[in-house]
């Protein structure tokens, strides 16, 4: 049976939806094949070449074309790596490693991550200021925030205060964070290489709660940012509703704009159209990638800037 036969049959609501998006095999049979498994080497506890040469001894490193610290790597349990203990490597999907990558952080920086847990993006742009500045890491569930404590402690991550606020909360601190990243809850497609019951439970419906959060969310992490400051909105699902849908709204009410994301990685066309609906050119600018694109999960990746003597 292809997998679009087995897509089609375990959720048929789901394939028609996103048929209209791509309908290629190649799509259908990436959206379910396993993941590779990925790691970042965390250079706040050690020298990247340091950890590279280590690993190599023992595992096939494929670096990853569009994050320095990134790699592919040849196992198949990280818990028995003792590198990942000590916190000196951590498992974080290829995909999910661009948005700090495209945020760029820099020392000394005041930076909002509005819905951190679990944290591999948190950590990582922690590396990237070099333990200096301060990241706020929010997350509304009180849990998950646990989880994202445990995991900034392993990363050695000194400067994250974590919260446990509604992100629509920061609106109140109006032009105050150099970098905000909102990697949006949302309907999770691209996670179906990780879990089947991502395609199992997905409903439509799902998808409309999701945006509107997302909505509410990227216009209060919008105005935090300081006029000059770069806010990503990224996503792991495929679904225009939740990607174009989201940011043209920010475009539509604010004076965002977004900017060109120059990385090394394949993309898909962004969706300019959908349900009847036109969405800003703008968009054009966006990075959709699609699982068969690079072999990863799906993502979808906005850089968003405040012109000075902005909002």
């Amino acid at each position: 049976m292809s997998a679009r036969d087995v897509i089609r049959e375990t959720n048929p609501a789901f394939y028609e939806r996103y048929s209209k998006l791509e309908d290629t095999d190649e799509f259908w049979e990436f959206l379910v094949r396993p993941l590779r498994q990925s790691i970042r080497v965390n250079t706040l506890k050690a020298p990247l070449e340091v950890v590279v040469e280590r690993l190599q001894e023992e595992f096939e490193l494929e670096p990853i074309p569009w994050v320095r610290e990134g790699f592919f790597i040849n196992v198949d349990n990280l818990a028995k790596v003792p590198e990942h203990s000590l916190g000196l490597i951590f498992g974080q999907e290829a995909s999910s490693m661009i948005p700090p990558v495209v945020l760029d952080p820099k020392q000394g920086e005041l930076v909002l991550d509005m819905a951190a847990a679990p944290g591999s993006k948190t950590g990582q742009i922690a590396q990237y200021m070099e333990n200096e500045g301060c990241i706020i890491a929010n997350d509304p569930n009180r849990d998950r925030a646990n989880v994202l404590i445990a995991n900034l402690n392993r990363m050695g991550v000194l400067i994250a205060r974590v919260t446990t606020r509604d992100g629509a909360r920061f609106a109140r601190f109006e032009n105050t964070f150099d970098r905000v990243l909102l990697d949006a809850p949302c309907s999770s497609v691209g996670m179906i290489r990780k879990s089947w019951r991502f395609l199992r439970e997905w409903r439509e419906k799902a998808v409309v709660k999701y945006m509107n959060i997302q909505k509410r969310l990227i216009l209060a992490g919008y105005k935090a940012l300081k006029p000059g400051g770069v806010m990503v909105y990224s996503t792991c699902t495929i679904d225009p509703l939740e990607n174009e849908e989201v940011v043209d709204y920010l475009l539509r009410k604010t004076d965002a704009r977004l900017e060109k994301i120059d990385l090394p990685v394949k993309t898909s066309e962004p969706v300019l159209e959908w349900e009847g609906k036109t969405y800003s050119e703008e968009l054009k600018k966006a990075l959709r990638i699609h699982p068969n694109d690079n072999d990863t999960e799906a993502f979808f990746i906005a850089k968003i800037v405040k012109p000075e003597g902005g909002e």
